[in-house]
Formats: C-alpha cells, structure tokens, sequence
C-alpha cells in the first residue's frame, strides 16, 4: 500500500492527521533552526563583557545587535547606576523574554503529539463501527469488501496518527531539555557579569551606537549613561 492509497483507505480522517503532520515538520525545522545554542547564548560572552566593563566603557549597541543573550546583559547594565539588584531585577524581566521566545511554538507541538493518537483511535473506532454494520446486515457475509474498508480504516487511521505522535513527542521533550539547558548557560553568563559589576568601585560609561566601527572597536567606546 502506498501513500496514495493509505490515505484512500483512511478516509477523511486522514485529512487532520495529514495537516498536524505538515504543521509538526514545519514547528520541527524552524525550532531546530532557532534554538542554536550558540546563537542564543554563545559560550564566552559574559565574559567578554566583562572586559569593556572593567575599563569602565561598554557599547550596548553592540551588545543588543550580538545575541538574545546580549540583550539580556545589554539591559541589566543599563540599570547598573540603579544597584545590583535592579540589574537583577532588569536581567530576570529580559531573560523571562528570552525564554518566552524560545519556547514558542512548543505547545502546538505538544499538542499534536496528544491529539494525533486520539485521531487515530477514532479513526478506529469509525472503522470498527463500520464492520459490525456489515456484519450485522442481512448480507454481510458477501460484501468483503466493504468488511475490508472498514478494517482498513480502523488500523490505518491508528497507524498514522502514531506516525505522527511519536516523532511530535520526541522533538517537543527535546526542544523542552534544550530551552532548560540554554536557559541554565544565560544564568550562568548573566550571573558573571552580575558578580563583575559588584567588585567594580568604578563609573560605567555607555556607547548606544556602533557609527560605522567593527564590534570589538565598539565595544570600547563612549557614551552618556553613567553609574556612580
């Protein structure tokens, strides 16, 4: 049995089963594609950033436009003249945002994997409703054939919707571990600067704009925004 026929074979049920299938790849590839751990929170950054701040200049455009992770430092520095735990506070409101992000899409994922196998079974049960009809009937031990649609029905429906399911649940607990693990590398990057900034007895000054300049000469320059 082919595709074709599969579908033939299991009816209209086949329909949602085939639109949670196309939704759960598309949810699949865009997530595989935006949760690089390295694009969101790439290892040494907090730790470079720590190198502007104990010059005392630090260029928050840079920091923005470099990474998720950059703007979530980019806005507890930006509080820093307000006390550490303001920048606490500010770094916990922008890596919330973060987070938020990066779980997007995963409960429709979530759902599909929960759903599908329901569409299944139903499918099933439409199946075997349709065979005990037959069954029953005045004639039913002549119509094979219709005895054959409905069994059909009852355990392709079944297969497909696991099809789908199974994969939809393993991605969405992956991404779910990958969301935590990224999450944990922020804090961890976060938490570095925090505990700069309380050693640092220094001003901070600010550059919002990069004016033409590589990242690394930005991120030496000027700005007004001060911390006493």
């Amino acid at each position: 049995m082919d595709m074709i026929d599969a579908l033939i074979a299991g009816g209209w049920l086949m329909i949602p089963l085939l639109g949670c299938s196309l939704l759960a790849t598309v949810i699949i590839i865009e997530r595989l594609w935006t949760l690089r751990a390295r694009r969101i929170a790439p290892y040494g950054l907090g730790q470079e950033v720590c190198s502007p701040v104990a010059r005392g200049q630090v260029n928050l455009f840079w920091l923005e436009s470099h990474s998720p992770l950059g703007g979530v430092l980019a806005a507890g520095l930006r509080n820093a003249r307000l006390g550490h735990e303001q920048v606490r506070a500010r770094l916990q409101e922008a890596a919330t945002a973060v987070i938020h992000d990066m779980e997007r899409f995963l409960s429709p994922l979530g759902t599909i994997a929960a759903i599908t196998p329901l569409i299944g079974l139903l499918g099933t049960v439409v199946g075997m409703i349709e065979v005990f009809a037959v069954i029953v009937s005045a004639d039913g031990v002549g119509r094979t054939a219709e005895l054959a649609g409905g069994i059909s029905r009852a355990l392709v429906t079944t297969a497909a919707g696991l099809t789908v399911a199974i994969p939809a649940l393993m991605f969405h607990r992956y991404f779910v571990r990958r969301v935590e693990e990224i999450t944990v590398r922020m804090e961890e990057q976060a938490g570095q600067v925090v505990e700069f900034l309380a050693h640092y007895p220094g001003e901070l000054v600010f550059q919002e704009g990069a004016a033409g300049r590589t990242p690394r000469e930005a991120g030496a320059g000027l700005a007004e925004a001060r911390r006493p």
